[in-house]
């Protein structure tokens, strides 16, 4: 047995209800923000999952396509992001229900749906 000191990442992160508001704040403000102004000063400002995430919660199948991102890679990245590390793995086994739940009520928020 080796004497090497085991690896130690730190504490996980658990988000909090807290955490997902302001995540959902957040998503919801740059949502608005492309509904008033359209994509063009926001593609170059955002990382690439930002405008994804945006595009997914728009319905922008189109900008999506150009991202190479769909529903599953969006809702797969963000799981951990609303649940931590172990609960948004477990969601992905589940079918990511918790992560879509969650979407739905920013689309909610929005005041329209995704298509």
């Amino acid at each position: 047995m080796s004497d090497a000191k085991r690896i130690t990442w730190g504490k996980p992160r658990h988000p909090t209800d807290a955490d997902r508001d302001a995540l959902r704040e957040d998503l919801l403000a740059m949502a608005r923000s492309v509904r008033a102004d359209g994509w063009a000063d926001y593609r170059t400002e955002w990382s690439a999952g930002q405008v994804a995430v945006v595009a997914y919660v728009l319905g922008d199948a189109d900008v999506l396509a150009e991202f190479d991102e769909n529903e599953g890679t969006v809702l797969s990245r963000y799981a951990a992001d609303l649940f931590g590390f172990i609960k948004g793995r477990k969601d992905i086994e589940a079918g990511l229900v918790g992560t879509q739940a969650w979407f739905d009520t920013v689309r909610a928020a929005l005041g329209g749906s995704a298509d």
